[in-house]
This record gives structure tokens, sequence and C-alpha cells, in this order.
């Protein structure tokens, strides 16, 4: 059977959702990845795998209900949303157009830059305390952001996924009912599990270099915690390898975000002559290099401080709210190493 590739605007892929999820089970769908980091991949996602999915997050949060859809509906997370407000029986709420829901009770799921932004406005903040959860993925979540929520009174699950697993498959670091994590050599992330992925559409290749042995092989990297929970640290390419250390540069972004001055701040690797790869901080604030290189040191190893700084307005995003590094690698090569 082809499959069907997720396409078009909200209405649209809410009313094919509808008929998708009714109709032949054995026809799959075909969601796109980001491309954050090159060329988008075509998932191919079995009915019984987005059901799986649906069913787990359910049973996670512990009730069903309405979801408000604030993300885009052709990537996996907004077209997840569809899916489990329909399964529940409701259509979403499409956000933009129809504003919050004004009863209790309902799910939404953002990023972090969207819950940034609307923990700054009170109208946001009283809506998203309604909320019976707000899921949050898409990219890293920094304890002073999850301080805010719960100092907001929403309440936040952090979840890690991606388009091969169906949409997050870990709350809070603890793997979803029938799902599998382990972490294998280099620290890179593997998941199991009925939410996985069929393979990618076109590329047997692709596929076999990523599904191997019923395990989903991740391009992330990660630790498990005394607890056993799953600390993702960030990519498997975010360990940034300059003057030979290794640099996490998702720890690095992170204690720049906790500097007074920065109101936004990413952390890359680009190439270089002298160090392999430098450290390159893009940040959203009236600060100097110095002062973050300082900042930095007085958490981590001064090794670790950023040797470039990309001033921005704003940190350019892809449609589904994740940073559009290959935007910001331009930026710091246009920029030059002064």
């Amino acid at each position: 059977m082809d499959p069907w590739t997720v396409r078009g605007g909200p209405d649209e892929v809410v009313d094919r959702t509808r008929r998708w999820l009714s109709g032949d089970a054995d026809v799959p769908l075909v969601v796109e990845t980001s491309g954050s980091t090159g060329t988008p991949k075509r998932v191919v996602l079995a009915r019984a795998a987005v059901l799986a999915s649906v069913q787990a997050s359910a049973a996670r949060v512990g009730a069903t209900g309405p979801w408000v859809l604030a993300l885009p509906p052709t990537y996996v997370a907004g077209l997840q949303v569809i899916a489990r407000s329909l399964v529940a029986g409701h259509a979403p709420t499409l956000l933009e157009r129809d504003g919050w829901p004004s009863g209790e009770g309902w799910f939404a799921s953002l990023v972090p830059t969207q819950l940034t932004r609307m923990l700054a406005d009170p109208a946001d903040v009283a809506a998203l305390r309604r909320a019976h959860t707000v899921l949050l993925g898409g990219g890293p979540i920094g304890a002073g952001l999850r301080a805010r929520a719960a100092e907001a009174g929403v309440r936040v699950v952090a979840t890690y996924g991606s388009a091969e697993t169906a949409g997050g498959c870990v709350y809070d670091g603890l793997p979803l009912d029938g799902v599998a994590v382990a972490v294998g050599e280099g620290g890179r992330i593997r998941i199991a599990g009925p939410t996985l992925f069929s393979g990618y559409d076109g590329r047997p290749d692709l596929t076999a270099e990523a599904l191997v042995g019923g395990w989903f092989l991740t391009s992330d990297a990660g630790r498990l915690d005394e607890d056993g929970r799953l600390v993702v640290l960030g990519r498997v390419d975010d360990v940034i390898v300059t003057g030979g250390l290794n640099v996490p540069g998702p720890a690095v972004a992170e204690r720049l975000r906790q500097h007074p001055a920065v109101a936004a701040a990413e952390v890359l690797g680009v190439p270089d002559p002298e160090w392999g790869r430098r450290v390159v901080a893009f940040v959203v604030g009236p600060v100097g290099l110095d002062e973050l290189r300082d900042w930095v040191a007085e958490a981590h190893p001064r090794a670790w401080a950023p040797r470039q700084l990309v001033r921005l307005d704003a940190v350019p995003l892809l449609a589904n709210g994740k940073p559009d590094r290959q935007a910001l690698v331009r930026a710091a090569t246009e920029a030059g190493a002064g």
C-alpha cells in the first residue's frame, strides 16, 4: 500500500488524519524530519506505531481529552497532537486561529522557545494553568525554564523522542510503557518498542544503519542517572572536539542562558584551522565575549568557554520551533573567527 505523506495546512491534516485513523490499517504514513542538520528524512510510520504512542502517552499522563495544536501539523509532534485529540474523541483546537480553550483539563505540546515566550505573557500563563499537562520537547529544557513553569502553576512534562519513535517516547527521563531505552558505545541512545518507525521511505541504506537488531540507533548522546532516568546530553555531534578536548555544547549553552543579560543562547562547533572546531556562542543579549568566557569558566573548565561570539536579534528557528543549526553555522562562518 502506498503511504500517505503528511502535508498541508492544519485543517487538511486534521481531516486526513481522521480518515487515516479509521481507514485501512495497512496504509502507513510518511512524516518528514525537521532537517535541522541536513536533508530531511522521510520517516514511515505504521498506524500501530502511532496508536501505541497515543495510548502510552495517555497512560503516562493519566488522562485523555482535547488537545491544543500549537505546532506545525506536518511534523511528528504536531501530528501526534492531532492523533491524540482525535482518538480521545475531540477535534484539536488550533491555537493560531482559535486561541486557548476556555475550559480546563485540556492538553498542549510546546517547544522550549514557545513556553519561554508564553511565560512572559500573563494571558498565556493564565491559560496554561488550566491545562491538565503541557508536554515540552523538541530541544534542550533548562532547569530554569522548568522552575519558572512550576512557579507559574503550569504542569510541564519533558519529553524526548523523534519522528522515528512516533514522537516523544521518554517522559521526564522514563520510557513510556513498552518502550526500552539503552545507552550504547560512546553514550549513543538506543530505543526499542512498539512506537518505532518502519524505515526511511526510499532509503534502505539509511534504514539499515538506523534500525539494528530491533533497536533504533539515535543521533543523541545520553546517560542513565542513579534513578535510571535518561539524561539527554545532546546530539552526538554536539560534543565539540576542540584542540583535542571534548566540550559538551548543550552544557555550555545552558550555562550561557543563566547569565542575567542573555535572553537566548545556542552553542555549536564550527570548523577551525587551528582548533579543529571552535566553540561558538550564539547569543541574544548585550554581553561581550570576555564576560561570557568568564561566566562559563565559573561553572565549567575554562577550556569549555566559547572562542567566538555571534550576537543575534533572535535565534533562527525552523518551522517546528527548533534552532536552525545550518543558519547558525553560516552566521558564524560569515562573521569569521574574530
